[in-house]
């Protein structure tokens, strides 16, 4: 089999400034996540949305835990996103309207029921706007302060690399080493446990889709073209999600214009999640997106052996953070630095906090 390659690493878009140093998640309480729902519950249907606060309890764990204590089945349990194991997190859950009079067999010391309303629709990946951080960093640099400036005036005006974090990949990089396989037909779903079958799979081939988008990311990175629009690319609409490909041989004034949407965040240059119904660029962009999935040893028709489960879609190059606000903590409090601020769904708090802390952030857990 072949063997898998550790993840590509993307790097810092502001490397050129000093990062404030520190430890990111000394402490559950030291990550705080909020999760800002598509929608609200609408009081009535036939499952119940639980409004769920977990502290260092991971996705899985969670899952498993819901099912166990309200008799639903696992596949029963729906989730908008998977959310940081080494921290405190509120989200929404959705179970069947029959566990309502369990509900407090679901409280522990590491999960608490803040909420409980009924919809009509299970709850379904991908149903929620984004995230509210609210992070502490310890240990910082004495000047953290002046240094976090510059750096958070960038993160608002430019963004930052919406790469994929390193917990995506699994513990020594095990998840990406089985998508990969499962991609070149090196093993097939019947090689994983039939007890954690669906979930791994599903979750090994989104590792394998999300490192070569690091890698398409990286290959950008390293001429400055992520936030530049090249004839070919697939661009997306930030406020609709709508995408278009930019024509390649466009007219010098529309070039620029597009561009100067780029630059005022309506539109974004997008990456690949490869699969049969991804939008394809054209051109160079094309190129460059081919070259890294040959070098992965993985023909144009891998992802069509799982082609429900990795349909295809397009992911933007950059994201910016909104509300982003870095305070002083009091050294009577412990001293460090308070970062808050907020993230559309799927882009990582840990990849903005890597440019924020600087290329030396100390390993964290998922």
């Amino acid at each position: 089999m072949t063997a898998a390659p550790a993840p590509h690493r993307v790097p810092r878009l502001h490397g050129d400034l000093p990062g404030v140093g520190g430890a990111l998640k000394a402490e559950p309480a030291d990550f705080r996540v909020s999760e800002v729902p598509a929608y609200e519950p609408c009081g009535e249907g036939p499952h119940l949305y639980l409004r769920v606060r977990k502290t260092d309890v991971s996705a899985e764990a969670l899952t498993a835990h819901l099912a166990r204590t309200l008799g639903v089945g696992k596949r029963d349990v729906g989730t908008a996103g998977l959310k940081d194991r080494r921290a405190v997190t509120e989200q929404w859950v959705s179970v069947p309207s029959t566990a309502e009079a369990r509900l407090d067999a679901a409280n522990s010391a590491g999960v608490e029921v803040l909420e409980a309303r009924r919809h009509t629709n299970k709850l379904k990946t991908g149903h929620l706007r984004g995230n509210v951080f609210d992070v502490r960093l310890r240990g910082v640099a004495p000047d953290a302060a002046k240094r976090a400036a510059p750096i958070a005036e960038r993160l608002s005006a430019v963004g930052f690399p919406n790469a994929f974090g390193d917990q995506r990949f699994g513990k020594n990089n095990s998840t990406l080493a089985l998508g990969l396989a499962l991609l070149r037909g090196e093993k097939t779903d019947r090689d994983v446990p039939a007890k954690r079958r669906k979930f791994l799979v599903r979750l090994a081939l989104s590792a394998a889709q999300s490192d070569l988008f690091n890698a398409c990311l990286t290959d950008r990175l390293s001429d400055g073209s992520a936030g530049t629009v090249l004839p070919g690319d697939v661009m997306q609409v930030r406020g609709s999600g709508g995408l278009f490909v930019v024509p390649e041989l466009p007219m010098k004034q529309d070039l620029a214009e597009e561009q100067t949407r780029v630059d005022a965040d309506e539109t974004a240059v997008t990456g690949p999640l490869f699969g049969p119904k991804m939008k394809r660029p054209a051109g160079d962009p094309a190129r460059r997106e081919a070259a890294v999935r040959e070098a992965a040893a993985l023909p144009e028709n891998a992802f069509r052996r799982f082609a429900k489960l990795t349909p295809g879609a397009r992911r933007p190059y950059l994201v910016r953070p909104a509300d982003l606000a870095v305070t002083t903590v009091p050294e009577e409090d412990g001293g460090g630095l308070r970062v808050r601020f907020f993230l559309p769904s799927g882009s990582y708090a840990t990849v903005l906090l890597r440019e924020l802390i600087g290329d030396d952030t100390p390993q964290v857990s998922s």
